[in-house]
């Protein structure tokens, strides 16, 4: 399938990027509440144009003096620290003089100690910075005693006052660094704005990213304490390899805040979210408003030469074309809603699907790239062959424009690049030879038939439009949509009415029932449907997420036991996790196929920010017009089993059904998690597998036939 790329959507249009901001701004004001109370502020009878105005001049001269002082000392520390050597310096000079006049009117007194008026100043000196000092005015008369025991008293409270001083200017220090307003002196480093339950897996996947870089840095900078934060990241993330996570608080739509978190040197930018996936939708409204703001503030901030890859988390569509439309070639945006639901449906439809997607999507796996090349005119075909590591999984053109799964025909241009799947960036190595070559096995020719299903979705949130929207481009006509809900409210009611209305090819029921209980359960026969599509209700980082997480286990342990009753049943159980530390326990409850929101959504965003390009190979992956990733059974590819055939068979066997194979699942490994149950992307070309009628190829193609 084609993809339009980047370049097309520059070149469409001639208006200048101030032009797209003042335009977003006319729309953003649609976006928020306007604050309207400030202008209906009622003037009192005596507060006319008419009524007196004071003056400056009424003031006396004491109040103009105490005005004058308060702004001196607001300044701050220096003008603590200035007005102490002032008042030092004035009772030194003070003393000293009243020690001189004591000199002149009885010089007889002061000579037995000796000396004239400077030497007298330096005794009032060491009296006032150490009061034991006054023992030189022992054998002075008592009018010298006094003085001295005066410099003492003053130099104790001003070395008191001093040692304050320098303690509440430490303090003070130590919490303006808490804050974290100085500036980041850093280059080439990601830069998140905001914080939301994301941030750990985003972060997670960048210090991935990032372990083969050279002192490599995430810099966050959010509305939120910034002590809340390091304590949060210390908690949760003890070990970030060789990446660096510096914190800042402020909020990141300002422009002194983007300039000390040093925008300009950032390698890309991911702007988070500002409320949760379950929010209500004034919340998400009110969150896009503030992300669009944060993103004008970008483009406002960088210089006009220099070019930011930006990724934005958008709720809405209208603001995601708002957002986009502000800076086309800088600006991609992610729908977590839409992303998630596709991917609860596509894992659905093929069993392991999840496992796939984990280690695509994830930087800790196989990982996609765009690599170039001198490609000497191969096909497309043949590339497969010529890369130790690597599959490749499609081409983007000189104008930006990229094909997935094209034909094998189609011979590499000079400057075309490639999509490869690929352990690391650093693996790919084209060679001008084959490194393997296959052994000539030939398809068998089979096909799968669709048959109409029927599906069962448990739980509501706002990914459900979007799940049924999906299984009725996927189903066959005459399919069934079945969402199961505890107490389904007059909203959610007429949403189903309205979709049933809509779409022709699916029926949708709506059923109420208790999905906690083995009753609840028992009265829709789950055994009957073909997938069950289990949604957490909540979010994670709320104070409710274990209590969901919890019921969402229990679901799965309710319906697995009626699963093992009827072993006829072949009910696929694909299941939602918000927190990835709950994976062991849902693998535990039997299912293998899950996804965990939080990092798959984390997963997408930290991969588009290291390639803006990607987005648009996501777009395809996740529609049903392009080209998926499927987990197809070895019996649609061979007749007798055992088959016996190596990686590059399997690659030459999936390109005679215009497919490219990815990689393969072993049945026999599929509970294995240390075997990454059975999944194994692009092994080496030359490794022999022996597969069986339950194993599967994992291929890039049109459809699930």
């Amino acid at each position: 399938m084609t993809i339009a790329g980047p370049k097309e959507n520059s070149a469409a249009a001639t208006v200048t990027t101030e032009d797209r901001i003042n335009l977003t701004l006319d729309r953003l004001d649609f976006l928020t509440e306007s604050s309207a109370d400030s202008e209906n502020m009622s003037a009192s009878p005596g507060n006319g144009k008419d009524a007196p105005r004071s003056t400056t001049s009424e003031c006396t001269w004491r109040q103009g003096i105490r005005y004058r002082f308060d702004n001196f000392m607001a300044k701050g520390g220096s003008s603590i620290f200035l007005s102490l050597v002032i008042i030092f310096v004035g009772l030194l000079l003070g003393i000293s003089l009243v020690r001189g006049i004591m000199l002149w009117a009885a010089p007889a007194a002061a000579l037995e100690r000796g000396g004239g008026f400077f030497h007298n100043m330096y005794v009032t000196f060491l009296q006032m910075t150490d009061p034991g000092n006054m023992n030189q005015d022992v054998d002075s008369s008592p009018l010298f005693k006094f003085a001295a025991v005066i410099s003492g008293l003053i130099g104790v409270i001003m070395l008191s006052t001093l040692v304050a001083f320098i303690t509440t200017a430490l303090d003070q220090k130590l919490s303006q660094l808490k804050k974290g307003h100085s500036k980041v002196i850093e280059s080439e480093h990601t830069l998140i704005l905001g914080w939301n339950e994301r941030v750990l897996e985003v972060i997670r996947e960048l210090v991935l990213a990032n372990e083969s870089e050279d002192d490599p840095a995430v810099v966050i900078l959010a509305g939120e304490d910034k002590e809340m934060m390091d304590d949060h990241l210390k908690l949760n993330m003890a070990d970030t390899q060789n990446t660096r996570v510096v914190t800042r608080s402020g909020s990141p739509s300002s422009l002194v805040n983007l300039e000390i978190a040093s925008v300009n040197s950032s390698r890309s930018v991911i702007v988070l979210a500002r409320c949760a996936v379950s929010a209500t939708a004034r919340e998400r409204e009110a969150s896009d408003a503030v992300v669009i703001k944060t993103v004008l503030a970008l483009i406002a901030a960088r210089p006009s030469d220099i070019r930011l890859n930006i990724v934005a988390e958008i709720f809405l569509d209208r603001n995601r074309k708002i957002v986009e439309d502000i800076s086309p070639e800088e600006v991609s945006t992610v729908d977590t809603d839409e992303i998630l639901a596709k991917m609860l449906v596509q894992t659905s439809r093929s069993t392991g699907l999840s496992v796939v997607y984990g280690e695509i999507l994830s930087f800790d796996g196989c990982e996609m790239y765009f690599h170039e090349d001198d490609w000497a005119g191969i096909s497309f075909g043949d590339l497969g062959y010529h890369f130790p590591d690597g599959i490749p999984m499609g081409i983007r053109h000189a104008d930006g424009e990229i094909v997935i799964n094209p034909s094998i025909e189609t011979v590499m241009k000079e400057d075309d690049s490639i999509l490869i799947l690929a352990e690391d960036d650093s693996t790919i190595d084209f060679r001008p030879k084959p490194i393997a070559k296959h052994n000539g096995v030939q398809l068998e020719g089979h096909r799968m038939q669709p048959e109409t299903e029927r599906n069962l979705i448990i739980g509501w949130t706002s990914k459900v439009e979007t799940i049924i929207r999906e299984y009725a481009d996927y189903c066959l006509e005459g399919s069934n949509i079945g969402v199961m809900l505890r107490q389904p409210d007059d909203t959610v009611r007429a949403q189903l009415d309205a979709l049933n209305e809509e779409l022709d090819s699916v029926s949708i029921e709506l059923i109420a029932g208790n999905p906690l209980t083995k009753e609840g359960l028992a009265d829709v026969e789950p055994f009957n449907y073909d997938n069950i599509i289990i949604l957490s209700q909540g979010q994670a980082g709320d104070e409710n997420d274990e209590r969901t997480e919890s019921e969402t286990i229990v679901i799965l342990l309710l319906l697995r036991k009626m699963l093992e009753d009827h072993p006829d049943a072949h009910t696929k159980l694909i299941t939602e996790v918000l927190d990835s530390e709950n994976q062991p326990l849902i693998a535990k409850a039997g299912v293998h196929d899950f996804i965990i929101s939080n990092r798959f959504i984390s997963m997408v965003l930290a991969q588009i920010s290291e390639d803006s390009d990607i987005r648009h190979v996501y777009d395809d992956l996740f529609d049903e017009d392009g080209s998926e990733i499927y987990v197809k059974p070895a019996n649609l590819y061979f007749d007798n089993f055992p088959v016996q055939l190596t990686y590059a068979d399997m690659i030459h066997i999936a390109q005679q059904r215009e497919e490219i194979c990815l990689g393969v699942k072993l049945k026999s490994l599929e509970n294995d998690a240390s075997q990454n149950f059975g999944v194994k992307l692009i092994p080496e070309k030359h490794v022999s597998y022996t597969l069986n009628a339950e194993d599967s190829l994992v291929v890039l193609a049109e459809d699930d036939t």
